[in-house]
């Protein structure tokens, strides 16, 4: 106890901004059901395991530690199973879902001795006992990073239009800290406040008989009184106190929330007890069973061990766990991030809050999934880890990947790859990424015979699918007679009676460097337009080469549309005959200089149909004007959709201008780490209103546009692979990885991956792992093959 007292100057009591980590170690996938427990620093109120709670004394030299321990409760075999009385799992009254209960206990740790002392316990300090209620009941950082991120149940809040305007009634009330019951019946847990009459009555019934029995929302009938906040979701922290407004059936905002507490006599230190209504909603959209995705009819043979370990799906992150799986089996991660780097070192060179150290996390998930220490059997299959520190840390500053909706895995590979390429900026020879990336040369003859070669870097080769090659056709004109002569549909026809195009993979491969017209380029030595011929090869070949399969296209109408189609990949390929080899003898380079005429003409213009209807409707010329323009003309659907979502921009009546001064300098900044010249990044943008994805279509089909700003090469000037830091290899492939997909859209569905192992193809299908006795070579959406060198 002398020795607490003598360290109480390194404790801390947490505030409500703090962020309180005390469900998982910051390091590893420790949590308080791990053996030794976490330990939560009473200082910086991280958590630690027990294997690297040491470190972090050396570190820090902070002494005192919450230790967390869960252990199983004992359930007698003999219990009787109780009859169910509802048609729900998991709850009162429904059937028994045999899920391990655990029980939590509490002790003070002081470092570096591991001296412990007991809690609770009136003998300890007062500061001690404050600061460690308020750490356990603090909502974990861990839980209220992924409720923040939960947006299709957590939309942003708004202001209630009934707040500033709500009468209460002096009917001295005074709601008790704890002990609240509701008026009308004898529930004790969801239980809601009216802001107007002080009535505690309890909550709605759900559809499976739990929750309340509707007090709360009869009385709103009754009196029509609107706000209601719930009991036990009230802190310091007002923003976090669920406050449900009756008339607009929604959950708001209450700017006046303390005011209007006040006049209950209702204390701003009351402890929250309660899920708010995100946190309920997050943990019945968490619950799903997404392991039910198997390969078809196949029993699966679970696999334990290092590099089987299984990720736990956070909520639509499949496309998250299906590529980090592929990355954590190619030699370049696991030397990066692994093999060559311990998670002490990680530590050690992490700032002060290692959850938002990208390499710090990326080190926690490669030592999660390498190590076996997570892939052991817990009944019938393995539990897996949740990524939740490295996807916070991963998705940071982006809108997208730091929701919970679904994603496509093609851009967060690329987005992972960005972020690691900056991570590594200082040790560019330490970066993983460029081990994917290769240079990409495109030769663009003109009809005066000259020619211009225009070079980028890229970390995938993005394919079309040529149906009109398919190796079954016969069969596919079958098929299609007999559909159409008997008037059935594809959809009321089992899988295996539908016949679907089959396309070589080599198919892909020469449409991607088959040569390609481009109507109304510009000639520099013509000093008109004319039509040229592209052709595209690639300047290196990297250490992994990703194909990547647009089975998305646009339909007619811009509708979204998935090719039904099977690529048949073989096991080896063989990309030598793909290498470009540069300006070559006897060729002539294009002069440089495109007039600034030309370059005007590419700007965009508003499709004057698009805004006619639009003014018809009743819009602002000029706002239809900017609608069709900012939606690349897509139809009148998008542009209106466009403007409902911007008629509040500031500059939504500033005229059209294509000025430098317009583009954003960190879209620029985007563009020129992806290998464009600062010029050609500005044309860009401002010929795509900002848009970087945009942007990047619009430099590749507008090639005239970059002839004097990108990198040409001349017999003189054209650099090696070596030269521009790049790996390069002979041009044979073996395939070993794939990301596979279900569904309509990248942004739905589901990802699985299949990797191999050890002569084997292995299943990732989130935390489920197992031996693939059918690998669905010819349904990928990503493939990953490994350079063979002689």
């Amino acid at each position: 106890m002398e020795l607490l007292r003598s360290n109480l100057s390194r404790v801390q009591i947490p505030e409500p901004t703090h962020r309180i980590y005390k469900h998982e170690c910051c390091l590893s996938f420790d949590t308080p059901r791990s053996e030794g427990g976490l330990f939560v620093d009473m200082n910086s109120f991280l958590a630690f395991g027990k294997d690297y709670v040491a470190w972090n004394h050396e570190k820090t030299g902070n002494p005192v530690y919450l230790h967390i321990k869960e252990t199983p409760k004992s359930v007698p075999e003999d219990r009787p199973l109780k009859k169910p009385t509802l048609l729900a799992i998991g709850v009162d009254g429904g059937f028994d879902n045999s899920e391990t209960e655990y029980e939590e206990s509490y002790s003070i740790v002081i470092l570096p001795d591991f001296v412990s002392l007991p809690f609770p316990s009136v003998e300890l300090p007062e500061k001690v006992r404050i600061a460690v209620d308020t750490v356990l009941s603090a909502v974990g950082a861990e839980r209220r990073e992924q409720v923040a991120l939960a947006a299709w149940t957590a939309d942003e809040k708004k202001a209630s239009e009934h707040a500033l305007t709500l009468q209460q009634i002096k009917s001295g009330v005074v709601v008790p800290p704890s002990g609240w019951k509701c008026a009308k019946c004898d529930k004790k847990e969801n239980l809601w406040l009216n802001l107007t009459d002080g009535m505690i009555l309890c909550g709605r019934k759900n559809w499976d008989g739990t929750g309340g029995n509707n007090h709360a929302v009869e009385n709103y009938k009754e009196t029509s009184y609107p706000l209601a906040v719930k009991l036990g979701t009230i802190t310091a922290d007002l923003e976090s106190a669920d406050v449900y407004s009756y008339p607009e059936d929604d959950s708001v905002l209450d700017p006046l929330l303390a005011q209007h507490l006040a006049h209950f006599g209702i204390d701003l230190s009351l402890q929250k007890t309660e899920m708010t209504t995100a946190e309920r909603e997050l943990d019945q959209n968490t619950n799903f069973d997404w392991n039910r995705i198997q390969e078809s009819g196949k029993e699966l043979v679970p696999v334990f061990g290092p590099g089987y370990t299984g990720l736990v799906n956070l909520g639509n992150s499949c496309y998250l766990a299906a590529t980090m799986q592929i990355l954590f089996s190619t030699h370049s991660f696991i030397s990066r991030y692994f093999s060559h780097q311990s998670l002490k070192l990680a530590f050690e060179m992490a700032p002060a809050d290692p959850t938002l150290d990208l390499n710090m996390q990326l080190t926690k998930l490669g030592h999660g999934l390498l190590s076996g220490k997570y892939s052991i059997p817990v009944t019938e299959r393995q539990e897996g880890i949740p990524p939740r520190m490295f996807k916070s840390v991963v998705a940071a500053g982006h809108g997208e990947f730091s929701s919970m909706r679904q994603q496509d895995a093609l851009d967060f590979f690329l987005h992972l790859l960005d972020k690691v390429e900056r991570g590594n900026n200082t040790r560019p020879d330490l970066d993983p990424s460029r081990s994917f990336k290769f240079g990409v040369e495109e030769k663009i003859l003109c009809s005066s015979g000259k020619v211009s070669y225009n070079k980028r870097d890229d970390c995938i080769l993005s394919l079309n699918i040529p149906l009109q090659e398919a190796t079954n056709k016969d069969e596919l004109e079958a098929f299609n007679n007999q559909t159409a002569g008997k008037g059935l549909e594809e959809n009321n026809m089992s899988t295996d009676e539908i016949v679907r195009p089959r396309v070589p993979l080599e198919a892909c491969l020469a449409t991607f460097a088959s040569p390609e017209q481009i109507h109304d380029y510009y000639s520099t030595a013509l000093k008109g337009k004319t039509t040229a011929i592209k052709t595209t090869g690639l300047t290196s070949f990297p250490d992994y080469l990703v194909l990547h399969m647009r089975k998305f296209v646009m339909d007619a109408g811009w509708v979204p549309k998935k090719l039904d189609v099977y690529i048949d990949v073989p096991d080896v390929i063989d990309i030598s005959h793909m290498r470009s080899k540069g300006l070559q003898p006897g060729e002539e380079l294009l002069p440089d200089g495109v007039p600034e005429e030309v370059m005007e003409t590419a700007q965009p213009v508003a499709n004057e149909e698009i805004v006619a209807q639009l003014v018809s409707m009743g819009f602002n010329q000029l706002h239809c004007q900017k609608a069709a323009i900012n939606t690349s003309n897509a139809g009148v659907e998008e542009a209106t959709n466009w403007l409902f979502s911007h008629m509040d921009d500031p500059d939504i009546d500033a005229p059209i201008s294509h000025q430098a001064s317009d583009v954003d300098q960190s879209s620029v900044d985007t563009l020129i780490s992806f290998g464009f010249a600062e010029e050609v990044a500005r044309k860009a943008l401002k010929a795509s209103g900002g848009d970087i994805e945009k942007a990047t279509d619009w430099i590749f089909n507008n090639p005239n546009a970059s002839v004097s700003d990108m990198d040409v090469s001349s017999s003189s000037s054209a650099q090696t692979p070596a030269q521009t830091g790049l790996p390069d290899g002979g041009g044979r492939y073996k395939l070993f990885g794939i990301v596979s997909h279900m569904g309509t859209s990248t942004h739905c569905g589901h990802y699985v991956a299949h990797i191999l192992k050890e002569g084997r193809w292995v299943i990732f299908n989130d935390s489920k792992v197992g031996i693939s006795t059918d690998p669905p070579k010819d349904m990928g959406y990503l493939y990953f093959f490994q350079r063979l060198d002689n």
